[in-house]
């Protein structure tokens, strides 16, 4: 696959923690050292240039590593610091036990955000409130692996961009990511080398990516 098309020109922002069944999944262990309760605030972290796949890229999955795929919206910011324009990514992570702060080893490897060809003005999408009902589709080889709806956000997008705006200010060009869900057994769907993931929903530009096997070193 030939990788074309547009890449982030700011920061780009995940948000962990905001999708009832992930909440309900660790919510047992929220009480436990090292966390002590559940967070107040939105938990961010952030996915670096390096991880950066455009639209038809080819993505190498880290050798003996388990690799999990996820579909979430980003909000592209404009000049004004509101968001101008929507996205859909794929957020890949490897496979990890920790709910909260994960390291960035397992978010930043190369290629670890599938993007699309191009944002989507959000003038095209009924503004922010049209993107209340918006359900995200997430295939591999067309094939139907979950749904994402975004009624079942936490914090929905005008109530996590106030929380956001009170610690940290987003500036033209970065993205804020709401979030994934979790499969219902707690994981998120995985990859393997030779899978083409899709990430759709309507009204959006696709997010496509094929992942492969990592070149051994010479």
């Amino acid at each position: 696959m030939t990788a074309h098309g547009w890449v982030p020109s700011g920061t780009v922002y995940g948000t962990l923690l905001n999708f009832r069944g992930e909440v309900a999944r660790w919510q047992p262990r929220m009480d436990d050292k090292p966390y002590g309760g559940a967070p107040k605030a939105p938990v961010l972290y952030v996915k670096t240039a390096n991880t950066f796949a455009p639209h038809g890229a080819s993505v190498a999955l880290p050798a003996g590593e388990t690799v999990e795929v996820s579909a979430s919206l980003g909000l592209l910011i404009g000049e004004h610091g509101a968001p101008t324009h929507a996205l859909l990514v794929n957020d890949v992570s490897l496979a990890h036990d920790s709910y909260y702060r994960p390291p960035m080893k397992f978010r930043n490897r190369d290629g670890f955000l599938g993007l699309p060809l191009e944002p989507t003005p959000l003038t095209a999408l009924g503004g922010i409130d049209g993107l209340a009902a918006l359900e995200l589709e997430l295939r591999i080889h067309g094939v139907h692996k979950q749904s994402t709806a975004l009624k079942d956000l936490v914090r929905d997008i005008p109530t996590l961009l106030k929380d956001v705006g009170e610690f940290m200010t987003l500036r033209a060009g970065d993205v804020l990511l709401i979030g994934s869900e979790v499969l219902a057994d707690g994981a998120r769907p995985r990859v393997v080398a030779g899978d083409a993931v899709e990430i759709s929903a309507p009204g959006f530009k696709p997010a496509v990516q094929r992942f492969v096997e990592e070149e051994a070193p010479l």
